[in-house]
């Protein structure tokens, strides 16, 4: 993450810390868990149906994610400019965990999940940003089983 959205997102981070809370890591990421080929046939079946005029592909909204030592903070990311638009969640991170980290072409991945809530986000950084990604995988323990 560049040097102007990383202030742009302490700006809005800071406020919100607790007392003696500090930022730990700061990252671009998406969390979307349409596939490949989800994305693919969409793209396929835009340009027949547009007779090969156009083609729609969806795109994962860019989020800021923002690791401190109690807590993960997730902004929805303006596209336009470098600046967090909306405070989208906030998760403790004690009893988090997470997944093997999964390497594709143009990121990686893993899911974080908790034993106190059934639902779990599958965060996806992209290549240029592995040094976030493994402080943030470091982080977190592994999930065993």
């Amino acid at each position: 993450m560049n040097g102007r959205r990383r202030r742009a997102l302490l700006a809005t981070v800071t406020p919100m810390l607790e007392p003696g809370e500090r930022v730990e890591v700061t990252s671009l990421v998406n969390l979307s868990t349409v596939s490949v080929r989800r994305t693919a046939a969409f793209g396929i079946a835009s340009a027949i149906a547009s007779g090969g005029s156009m083609s729609v592909i969806p795109a994962p909204t860019p989020m800021y994610l923002a690791m401190t030592d109690r807590r993960i903070f997730i902004f929805r990311a303006d596209p336009m400019f470098a600046k967090p638009v909306e405070h989208t969640m906030t998760i403790a991170r004690e009893g988090l965990f997470r997944s093997e980290i999964k390497e594709r072409i143009l990121n990686s991945s893993f899911v974080l999940s908790s034993p106190y809530s059934e639902t779990s986000l599958k965060i996806i950084f992209p290549l240029i940003d592995r040094k976030a990604r493994n402080q943030v995988a470091a982080a977190l323990p592994l999930a065993t089983g």
